[in-house]
């Protein structure tokens, strides 16, 4: 009696596009929900996804024992950390103050320095031979010229190599989907933007750089760029 009146009702096309709208606002809850419950339940306190898509992996793969690392945008310090463990240096820096706090806390080591600033403005002393962007050029409104300042102030001659990381949102249909249907589609809400591959080709062009090259994983752009 329960699948017939079910049926009956999503013969109804209003209702069928109110269950829909119910249904796409709540995997957005849900998705959200569960990264901050699953978190809770790993030893480290980190997002599984640290452990589970081996992103850091990649990025000390691109390093080299001699390099001097910035890391913009680091967050909680656990990707420098580890890219310590492979580099001479790396400096982490964030605009959130409670991040330089954990990763203080949670993630010091020796050749680590964690700064409280905005990566734009902030007077750097060191040249750097890698510039890491872990999920962080997403949330930047203006990202050709941001990119743009990042080799600003780094050696003309010898340019760092910068580590790009960003969420695509070719990543599965229900993300397209979503946007289609005017739902919020954005995997965090302070992204300005989620990427196909065409717009990060574009966005690095512009801003004078080359993809040297990439790979797609989980749904993200990895990619190594250079100066062109």
């Amino acid at each position: 009696m329960v699948r017939e009146g079910l049926l009956k009702i999503l013969k109804h096309r209003r209702l069928v596009k109110l269950f829909l709208n119910l249904s796409l606002k709540g995997h957005n809850i849900c998705y959200q929900l569960a990264g901050m419950l699953s978190a809770e339940l790993e030893k480290d306190g980190l997002h599984p996804k640290h452990r589970l898509m081996k992103y850091h992996d990649w990025f000390m793969s691109k390093l080299q024992k001699d390099w001097a690392v910035l890391d913009i945008g680091c967050g909680n310090g656990a990707l420098a950390y580890d890219m310590k463990s492979v580099c001479r240096s790396v400096v982490g820096i964030d605009i959130d103050p409670g991040n330089i706090r954990r990763a203080e806390k949670q993630h010091a080591r020796p050749g680590i320095t964690y700064i409280c600033a905005d990566a734009l403005t902030y007077p750097f002393e060191l040249k750097f031979q890698a510039v890491v962007l872990s999920n962080v050029l997403e949330h930047i409104q203006f990202r050709v010229e941001f990119l743009k300042q990042i080799f600003a102030g780094q050696d003309c001659e010898s340019p760092p190599v910068l580590l790009l990381r960003v969420p695509m949102m070719t990543r599965d249909w229900i993300t397209l989907y979503k946007k289609e249907q005017g739902i919020e589609w954005r995997l965090d809400h302070s992204h300005f933007t989620e990427y196909t591959l065409e717009q990060v080709f574009d966005e690095v062009s512009k801003a004078g750089l080359v993809v040297a090259e990439y790979d797609i994983r989980f749904g993200e752009f990895y990619g190594v760029v250079t100066k062109d």
